[in-house]
């Protein structure tokens, strides 16, 4: 079983749905406590909340909007007025926009800025925000805080849902290295990519039955024959979120039961 995270506090951006979600409940499953945010999605983020607190742990909704500076500073701040601190942030809000790679006349230039806007730009305006209390919390009782990106298998293979999604996570893998080191010794960063993950994002694009289907083909050809659900990635992020993972940053860790094994 993965370390304790009691007492521990983090703010899971993106929550209301999927990964986000998976992520916020793993770690309240392991005594954390979490500030759960969501754009749009209200009704998901409360789903999210109850199953939260039916564990036992804490939990505040937060709505905010990753592309805001502001909106981001609001999300660390009530989550420092709910609890003082602030120990694990996962980036997890992301967009996307699907499109062929081969149709090049598919995607402009408002596609991939706001795409950028949210996946990369987002993360690090979060980070912003999120710094000067990781940092004081370093300087007065030498705790590392630690920041999880969620990037994708599709900014390492240059694969996804569009060429602009793969450019955004491309970036946030890069970015997720860059502040490694700057941000050292006080805060850890690494990053996530999952491969195929059956979320609703997933459904709302393709309905139930399609959803099926492309599990059957991924499960088929990923070496551990098992498609991707939301909670293997949650559990993969909990390693990089406690301190089994201490002596870890600037990482990116495939989270895809071997599919990049099969790629050509």
């Amino acid at each position: 079983m993965l370390e304790s995270l009691q007492g521990k506090v983090a703010i899971v951006t993106g929550s209301s749905s999927g990964i986000g979600e998976a992520c916020a409940v793993e770690m309240a499953r392991r005594g954390g406590r979490v500030a759960i945010n969501y754009a749009t999605n209200e009704t998901g983020a409360q789903r999210t909340a109850e199953k939260v607190r039916a564990l036992g742990a804490e939990a505040i909704i937060v709505q905010a909007d990753v592309t805001v500076l502001d909106s981001c500073q609001m999300l660390v701040d009530a989550t420092l007025s709910e609890w003082g601190q602030l120990d694990v942030l996962i980036n997890n809000a992301g967009r996307t926009k699907f499109n062929a790679h081969d149709d090049l006349d598919g995607l402009d230039k408002s596609d991939f800025l706001e795409i950028y806007e949210t996946n990369l730009v987002g993360a690090y305006q979060l980070i912003q925000a999120a710094y000067p209390s990781f940092k004081s919390y370093y300087e007065e009782r030498g705790a590392v805080g630690t920041i999880v990106n969620m990037a994708s298998i599709a900014g390492v293979a240059g694969i996804g849902s569009s060429v602009a999604y793969a450019a955004s996570k491309g970036a946030l893998n890069t970015m997720t290295k860059s502040l490694a080191r700057a941000l050292a010794p006080a805060v850890r960063v690494n990053a996530i990519c999952p491969g195929w993950v059956g979320t609703p994002w997933m459904g709302k694009q393709f309905g139930e039955e399609g959803m099926q289907r492309m599990a059957n083909h991924f499960r088929s050809i990923t070496p551990l024959d098992h498609a991707g659900v939301a909670e293997d990635v949650a559990l993969a992020t909990l390693f990089f979120a406690c301190d089994l993972s201490r002596h870890v940053t600037g990482e990116t860790l495939l989270v895809d039961g071997g599919y990049h094994l099969a790629l050509k």
